[in-house]
């Protein structure tokens, strides 16, 4: 490890069309002690070709070749590789502002287990939004810390986002915290590395404005298509939280029952906003949509958990989706298929204008 250097981690798999500007603007960094590890996750494109060229024309490129095996493979690989106090990640079709490192670097201790958290826009084919972090701008450590703990997960705008992006921690948050990555997710598996990083950690900062990640909306990415492993995905991202909650609580000193107790309602709470999302992916495609959902909402977990863990829903269309995870009748069900599908026709029509 060498002290006060960050390392860019940039998972790289099928993104030969935007992989330039991601690295370029990397490169472009105005702050001096940083190493660039780009993973090339076995890319079939020119990506591993592109990915050299970077490391022959800049000795702060590093290239790490492994086989195919999921984003969470290539950034740990990353990890094992680099030498940083810091780590970074970077999603190869996304891009930083330049002055992203030197604007976070300073709020920077030195001390063990901190993690500094930058803002970010996303950028979609017709327009650009900000957003940013459901907790106000402030350093929290110490009481304030433990109490941002206790509300990480189960509410419909997170506190704190659970991308691995757009953030600065320390190494060993993430290397003693990598046994809890788990396979078969295909989204929210950030929320494996994330979540118990932000239970370990000591001191946490939430930056004012630092609009420095720019997100991008790739309609060909998996995380917008039909996935008919989603729901799946979501049982075991659930199982895992619910692990990692409850070792994180012993650890920690909270191991006592009525504290327990509410970190696991908030991991079902959380797992319930999830099926909002299983339940918008059904409506998106898949052959039988309405029969899915059914199956989804009326299998005996999920339902005693709609019952017992009421949700606060205040986003219009997550209102809609909780209505029908509540009351999966297929009358309501084939109508808001419809509704979806007219949604889905007129944002792609403004899309192309």
């Amino acid at each position: 490890m060498e002290k006060g250097k960050i390392s860019i981690i940039v998972p790289v798999y099928r993104a030969e069309s935007y992989l330039k500007r991601c690295v370029d603007s990397l490169l472009l960094q105005t702050f001096a002690s940083l190493e660039i590890l780009l993973v090339d996750d076995g890319s079939p494109d020119r990506c591993p070709a592109l990915c050299d060229e970077y490391a022959a024309l800049d000795s702060r490129v590093t290239v790490i070749h492994k086989e195919n095996g999921g984003l969470t493979s290539a950034w740990q690989a990353g990890v094992k590789k680099s030498a940083g106090q810091y780590l970074c990640f970077v999603d190869s079709d996304d891009w930083v502002e330049k002055e992203m490192l030197s604007g976070m670097a300073p709020f920077l201790t030195g001390e063990a287990a901190e993690i500094v958290c930058c803002n970010f826009v996303i950028n979609r084919p017709d327009r650009v939004t900000e957003h940013y972090h459901g907790l106000p701008p402030s350093v929290y450590e110490g009481d304030r810390l433990q109490e941002v703990k206790g509300r990480l997960l189960g509410n419909e705008n997170r506190t704190v986002s659970m991308s691995r992006c757009m953030k600065l921690f320390s190494r060993e948050l993430i290397e003693d915290n990598m046994q809890y990555c788990a396979s078969g997710i295909t989204m929210g598996e950030d929320v494996n590395i994330t979540l118990p990083a932000l239970l370990d950690c000591k001191r946490l900062v939430i930056m004012e404005g630092a609009l420095y990640y720019h997100y991008f909306y790739n309609e060909e990415s998996m995380v917008h298509r039909y996935d008919a492993g989603l729901y799946q995905g979501i049982r075991t991202l659930y199982r895992a939280m619910t692990r990692i909650v409850e070792e994180k609580r012993e650890k920690n000193g909270g191991g006592a029952t009525a504290h327990r107790a509410a970190a696991l309602d908030d991991c079902a709470r959380e797992y319930e906003y999830l099926l909002l999302l299983a339940v918008k992916n059904e409506l998106r495609g898949g052959g039988s949509p309405v029969k899915n959902i059914r199956a989804i909402c009326l299998e005996e977990e999920n339902r005693n958990i709609i019952r017992i863990y009421p949700i606060e829903v205040r986003e219009k269309t997550n209102r809609l989706l909780y209505f029908a995870l509540k009351n999966p009748w297929p009358p309501a069900l084939f109508a808001l298929k419809a509704l979806f599908r007219l949604y889905d026709r007129r944002r792609s029509g403004k899309e192309a204008v």
